[in-house]
């Protein structure tokens, strides 16, 4: 801050502000601006402190499973099995660290790509205004303010034109306020009020509710009022997504299960195999660690992670990580028509005049340059693609824009607003007389044709104006009605001449009385890709539905164009049918809630035109109501409510305001619909993979407990030791299942219905083909590989059951221990190979194995590969074997072997097959219009 405190901003004449802060009243040159950034640091406020790295690494230790696996590990202690111990613990730090750089990662991902999308101020630099970077803000910048910006630095108004604020970030008070560029009076500034209700004021952090205006920069950073009461020391804090709610909620499960499985181990080990009391303890401590799903966490917050980068390159910025999952229930999308599904480049192709004219029509393009605040320079066009297009038929016309608005300086604005649906300025007219009276003042309107009509009196020929009777009246709708029924967005243009008395008449005084000029039709082509994202938004059982401001007409001949509505059904309304209903806002506010419902339940293809927000509100309440998970796509300020309310907010990074980006949990980088299905599919895709992973881990699990069950049942020795069972753990729950965390989307993800929100992850399907499909074939294979070692060795099941008191003991022959030892690896080595097949198997809950060869993914190649390669260390190397009591087996056990996985997945294929047949597995979605049947409604 430039200014002294004993003169605050507020309190100074305007005139003796520029001199205050060392600026001019057209703002700073670029040097000066440079120099002053590099004294006085950039606008943005000191980084906030987080929580230390130590105390974020000791959650991660910490957390239930962690302790569970802690205390595992003092028990082995105890149970006088260091190894043991130390194997556990060790489980606990590599799953710990390995979980903490995920989340580390994720956090650093998020921020880099938030600031892939720096906030853009418009300000005047060297006498020329341009888009800037908000951090490259310095005390006496000049800045231009429109509807939906959030105010980027403490300003003082120097221009406002209808400036109201909603300043709740700073008082808590969310009905904007009144904003003014005046000089208070002394005795209004010498009030100990509070800085936010100084009304000649802008702060940081508030936003534009309406109106325009410019204003001069005096404080940045750290020295903005909102800088000063910013809680520096709060750290920021991401609340768990609803997915990692529902994973947390299955380890809570799977682990409570677990904890159940090894008390039971512990007394049926005791009173039925003749286990000691400490050797019970050592087993039952292997059965809960055996069924502890370690990796699942790390894998959740890296699938997370993977799809918020993928949606990234696919221009979809998540600010929000639970959107991603919810994404994937998505069952509506309301969506904007101009710059979303059009490809925001507006031209005029026509114009209307009551009677043609070149005079007239050179008049019509002057009229709508001069009320439009973008412009043409030599960088292109800047501001609203209207506005920008009615420019550029001005300037191909002959005329100039920026030398007629010098010609005719601006007076006075009423901005345009979603309500009115018009703009309005006032400007001094010296050319030659108009071909209406004319006093040295000009009013012009411009808007949507039916709201100005309703202002106008007369219609301008080259004679002079001409009463507007019904019959005109009539011309000029149908004329409109023309123009939209092609597409075209039609924008009316009107005068009125008068004197110095309007520059104080109130607003609805202004615009009275006018004289229409005539129409523009401007034409905004549907991006080439909406055809085929909106098909596939129905393969995938998504209703989309139309949502905008524009006239009905034009809305429903962009919906014909993109294929929201079949051409043929326009026409006819045949029975049976469900063509679009174009329902616009004058009648969505006479029907009831319950009506409204109805009409959304049974009604597949709509169009919502001449939309006011608190409308888009309700209508994203109503689709709410009948349980829809609802998308909703937004740009403006007035869109901020139904963009907050909606289970996922769109905001358009290109033409959205600062408060739509804020209020939204995506923002699309390239305004696309295009993108929105691609967001969905990445969506689906997340939940997917953990349904993958969860599947994975859940079949390694059933193996590692068949060989308790058949000491307890069979009498025979177990076929695995608690070691070998952690070696399980570490060789395939880790690095392969991240491999299916890093999946990409399936390619028939799209011909699925969408995910009810309220499914459990841990189904009964999922289980049923965990366990009983994938584990139990794993586990009988891993088992007659163990016996099958004893067969061959001449020890039948017999004999086995007589060594396994022995075996138990530690009392056996030096002979049969090698036996044992041999056994265990066999069966050791069938379950890592039976997860091969089991990894390849989990890629897919539909297709067959075969079919996802060819797809890439090299974290799950490398997590195949890495399989094996685990278990030959364990095997071979001396000191590792001795660890975990693994003993070199013959060559011709590798036969065995190398067919598990091929059982798995012959297992799995079959499994596939007899859902497919029985019509139990997931099912291509039917279109919304097929799978409900339509009812006719008044």
């Amino acid at each position: 801050m430039l200014l002294a405190a004993s003169q605050p901003i507020w309190s100074l004449p305007l005139e003796q502000v520029y001199p205050g802060l060392r600026t001019t009243p057209e703002g700073l040159s670029q040097l000066e601006a440079e120099q002053r950034l590099e004294r006085y640091g950039a606008n943005r406020l000191p980084p906030l402190k987080r929580r230390p790295l130590v105390l974020r690494f000791l959650d991660q230790m910490l957390h239930f499973m962690a302790l569970l696996l802690w205390i595992a590990g003092m028990l082995a202690f105890v149970a006088g099995t260091p190894q043991l111990g130390w194997a556990i613990w060790a489980v606990v730090l590599i799953n710990g660290i390995f979980s903490f750089w995920q989340e580390f990662q994720a956090e650093r991902t998020l921020a880099a790509l938030t600031r892939a999308l720096p906030r853009q101020v418009q300000l005047w630099r060297d006498g020329r205004l341009g888009f800037r970077s908000a951090e490259d803000l310095v005390a006496g910048d000049r800045l231009l303010l429109e509807e939906g910006d959030r105010v980027p630095a403490d300003c003082r108004i120097s221009v406002g034109n209808e400036l109201r604020v909603d300043l709740s970030v700073l008082t808590g008070e969310s009905v904007p306020v009144a904003r003014q560029a005046i000089d208070l009076p002394a005795a209004q500034a010498e009030l100990r009020l509070p800085t936010a209700e100084r009304p000649n004021l802008l702060l940081a952090g508030s936003t534009i509710a309406s109106g325009r205006g410019e204003a001069i920069v005096y404080a940045t950073g750290a020295e903005t009022e909102f800088g000063q009461v910013a809680r520096l020391t709060a750290g920021t804090h991401r609340s768990a997504s609803t997915l990692e709610q529902q994973v947390a909620r299955i380890v809570h499960t799977i682990s409570t299960i677990a904890i159940t499985m090894g008390l039971l181990a512990f007394a049926l080990s005791l009173a039925f195999v003749g286990m000691t009391p400490l050797e019970s303890l050592v087993f039952a401590i292997g059965i809960i660690v055996a069924n502890v799903p370690e990796g699942l966490l790390p894998t959740v917050t890296l699938a997370l992670a993977l799809s918020v980068q993928r949606m990234a390159r696919r221009k979809a910025l998540v600010r929000r990580l639970s959107a991603v999952e919810t994404l994937g229930s998505v069952s509506v999308i309301c969506s904007d028509k101009t710059g979303t599904l059009t490809c925001n480049r507006m031209a005029v192709e026509e114009t209307w005049l009551p009677v043609p004219g070149e005079e007239l029509q050179r008049l019509l393009l002057e009229g709508a340059a001069l009320c439009s605040n973008a412009r043409l320079d030599a960088g292109g066009a800047v501001g609203d693609p209207t506005e920008t297009a009615m420019l550029q038929a001005a300037q191909a016309a002959g005329l100039d824009p920026a030398q007629r608005q010098r010609l005719h300086p601006r007076r006075r604005e009423i901005p345009f607003d979603s309500h009115r649906r018009r703009m309005t300025v006032l400007v001094t007219w010296n050319d030659p007389p108009l071909p209406i009276a004319a006093d040295g003042s000009l009013v012009i309107t411009k808007g949507a044709p039916l709201e100005v009509l309703e202002r106008c009196e007369a219609w301008l020929t080259p004679s002079g104006s001409e009463p507007l009777d019904q019959i005109r009246r009539r011309r000029v709708v149908a004329a409109n009605d023309d123009l939209a029924a092609r597409g075209y967005r039609v924008i009316a243009v009107a005068l009125r001449a008068g004197g110095e008395d309007l520059h104080t008449a109130p607003a609805d005084v202004l615009e009275s009385g006018q004289t229409l000029l005539g129409l523009l039709g401007l034409y905004d082509p549907p991006r080439p890709e909406v055809p085929d994202a909106i098909r596939r938004c129905r393969d995938a059982g998504i209703r989309v539905t139309m949502v905008t401001g524009d006239y009905g007409l034009t809305a429903q001949a962009i919906a014909l164009q993109i294929g929201l509505l079949e051409p043929s059904s326009a026409p006819s309304h045949s029975a049976g049918a469900d063509p679009v209903r174009v329902i616009e806002g004058s009648t969505l506010a006479q029907i009831s809630d319950v009506h409204l419902r109805q009409l959304l339940k049974y009604r597949h293809r709509l169009v919502f035109a001449r939309m006011a927000p608190e409308q888009k509100l309700r209508l994203v309440q109503a689709y709410q109501a009948l349980g829809e998970v609802v998308a909703v796509t937004g740009d403006g300020v007035n869109d901020a409510p139904a963009l907050r309310v909606a289970d996922v907010g769109l905001a358009m990074g290109i033409s959205g305001t600062d408060v739509a980006r804020e209020a939204a949990d995506i923002v699309l980088l390239d305004d696309n619909f295009a993108t929105i299905v691609e967001a969905v599919r990445f969506g689906r895709s997340v939940v997917a993979n953990i349904g993958k992973f969860i599947t994975y881990i859940l079949a390694s699990n059933m193996p590692e407990v068949v060989p308790f069950l058949a000491m307890v049942v069979l009498r025979i020795p177990a076929a695995l030791t608690v070691l070998q069972i952690l070696a399980v753990d570490l060789g395939t729950d880790l690095l392969p299942a991240l491999g299916l965390g890093s999946e990409a989307p399936e390619a028939g993800v799209m011909h699925q219905p969408p995910r009810p929100r309220d499914l459990p992850l841990l189904n009964r399907p999922l289980m049923v083909r965990a366990y009983l499909v994938l584990g139990l074939v794993e586990g009988l294979i891993s088992m007659a590989g163990y016996l099958l070692v004893w067969h061959n060795n001449g020890v039948d099941l017999a004999a086995v059951q007589q060594l396994a008191p022995d075996l138990l003991h530690h009392r056996a022959a030096p002979a049969v221990q090698a036996i044992q030892q041999r056994a265990s690896t066999v069966a050791f080595c069938l379950i890592v190979a039976g997860q091969m097949g089991a990894l390849l198997a989990c890629r897919s809950d539909r297709r067959p194995f075969w079919e996802l060869l060819a797809i890439p993914n090299p974290l799950l190649w490398l997590g195949w590969l890495s399989e094996p390669v685990v278990a030959g260390i364990l095997v071979l190397v001396a000191p590792m074997a001795a660890v975990f009591e693994m003993a070199r087996f013959p060559v011709s056990y590798l036969g065995p072997i190398a067919l598990a996985p091929v059982a798995v997945l012959q297992a799995d294929t079959l499994h596939k097959l007899l859902i497919r047949q029985r019509g139990q597995g997931p099912r291509p979605s039917i279109p919304a219009a097929a799978a409900l049947a339509t009812t006719p409604l008044a």
